[in-house]
């Protein structure tokens, strides 16, 4: 039998033709929004995608691609909450806030998501996001020293999904499926995800937290948030406008950039999603969304003051979200700011 040879060099992988030898331009890499200095030196750019709308809903500035889909994360949190109101369930105030939240597992917040459970006759057990910590550093230190382990409601996303399971039970949808992509509430977020955003939804993923993921690009998310201050009072969306900015501390936390704002600068509905995405509309219906391509959400404070001094906006409040330091052997040593 022929004896078999083999071979120490590796197998050459043919080369991949690139966008330009294929014939199509290069994309254009997007705009760096935020530097990293540290010691004076910049050691770090994030880019991203930005865009702002006037008070009539026109664009005002322009950065990047703004018209490609994204994921926006939690950012979509109000069209979700303004689906559960169409779906006949009745909240209001904190809890509508709570419905519409990205909390930072603070004692106020699991006790209410703890009360809303037993007031509509639901179990902890039937909340289907994934076991986690809180999400706000203090908070899972202070959770990890009394032994506790990562639990269901102490996701950031408990209180949207407990308000998910209310509207499936006041419609005798099925409890068990409430996060599949067909059933009648997603259903229902998908209208009033392309609703709010005027546009159709291009990509349907699943959220961090188990739930549908419908995309928009930054204007439509944009034009979602502008859409939700300006609604009709009354209205879903004027109503989960109205809890989240009465009770912000329920929608993040007490030490949270989206608290501090709608506290700040009355009439602001502001929220932000993983992997770098925040929107926020002012009263007067001037709005913005922007995200950063590698989700740094560091720099989500940096660059959300920088836009909001471009519209004319004048609060201490800008400088306290501003305000990421860097640190070297226990000291302040650099700082992320915006870019532009």
């Amino acid at each position: 039998m022929p004896s078999t040879k083999t071979s120490s060099s590796p197998t050459p992988i043919p080369e991949q033709p690139s966008s330009a030898a294929a014939g199509q331009a290069a994309p254009e890499p997007s705009p760096v929004l935020a530097e990293v200095v540290r010691s004076g030196f910049v050691e770090g750019r994030h880019r991203g995608s930005l865009v702002v709308l006037a008070a009539d809903g026109s664009v005002e500035l322009a950065m990047g691609d703004i018209g490609a889909p994204v994921f926006p994360r939690s950012t979509n949190k109000p069209m979700q909450a303004a689906a559960i109101l169409r779906a006949g369930l009745e909240l209001s105030g904190e809890r509508l806030a709570l419905a519409a939240a990205s909390h930072s597992g603070e004692r106020f917040h699991l006790e209410l998501v703890r009360t809303m459970l037993g007031e509509f006759g639901l179990a902890p057990g039937q909340v289907q996001t994934p076991p986690d910590l809180p999400l706000d550093p203090e908070e899972a230190e202070r959770y990890l020293a009394a032994g506790l382990v990562r639990d269901p409601l102490t996701m950031n996303c408990s209180g949207k999904h407990t308000a998910m399971l209310a509207a499936c039970a006041r419609n005798g949808w099925p409890l068990e499926t409430y996060l599949a992509a067909d059933h009648p509430l997603q259903q229902l977020v998908l209208d009033a995800v392309r609703t709010a955003g005027g546009e159709e939804v291009a990509h349907i993923g699943t959220d961090g937290c188990g739930a549908p993921l419908m995309s928009l690009s930054l204007t439509g998310l944009a034009r979602a948030y502008r859409h939700f201050v300006l609604a009709e009072p009354g209205t879903p969306e004027r109503r989960v406008a109205d809890a989240m900015r009465a009770h912000p501390e329920y929608v993040a936390g007490t030490r949270r950039p989206d608290t501090w704002l709608m506290r700040a600068l009355p009439g602001t509905l502001s929220k932000m999603g993983a992997e770098a995405v925040q929107a926020l509309a002012l009263p007067d219906g001037r709005a913005l969304a922007f995200k950063i391509d590698d989700g740094a959400t560091r720099t989500l404070g940096p660059v959300l003051a920088r836009v909001l001094r471009g519209m004319g906006v004048d609060d201490p409040v800008l400088a306290r979200i501003e305000d990421v330091p860097l640190h070297g052997g226990g000291s302040r040593v650099g700082e992320i700011r915006a870019a532009f």
